[in-house]
């Protein structure tokens, strides 16, 4: 049976949020996504394109709508990206590991959102034997995947 965390690239639309230009998730996130022929959409406030393609400043601004939204943004940006999610009707959202705040998860179980977090998605997106991989297999052995 797939975890929570496996069933959340199930879906086939993601807007993937973070400053792309000053970490490196968010663009190896964004660019898996696309290999993987989803539907992803860049919100990146600080830049007008990823890879090419358009970025957009919040979820308002996207051409479609999209089942999941992926935060990969600073600490203190979360709660209000999972409140904005909410509002735009995304249903299922992902806070990169280590980024979730208390005030985050409480948004996202008021509101009715599925919350991944805990992990890297990175992690649940690359196939073979890769430093996500590993980091995979240890989270596993650690009972944590």
């Amino acid at each position: 049976m797939a975890s929570n965390h496996e069933t959340f690239f199930q879906l086939g639309s993601f807007a993937l949020v973070g400053r792309s230009a000053n970490k490196p998730f968010p663009i190896l996130s964004y660019r898996r996504l696309k290999k993987l022929g989803k539907t992803v959409y860049a919100v990146d406030p600080s830049t007008s394109k990823i890879d090419g393609d358009p970025s957009f400043a919040d979820l308002a601004s996207l051409p479609g709508a999209v089942e999941g939204l992926i935060i990969e943004t600073p600490k203190q940006e979360c709660a209000d990206w999972v409140a904005r999610a909410a509002d735009a009707g995304i249903k299922d959202v992902w806070i990169h590991m280590a980024h979730d705040t208390p005030e985050a998860v409480a948004t996202a179980r008021e509101r009715g959102i599925n919350l991944r977090t805990g992990t890297c998605a990175v992690m649940y997106l690359k196939p073979g034997l890769t430093y996500h991989s590993i980091h995979k297999l240890i989270m596993k052995a650690l009972g944590k995947y």
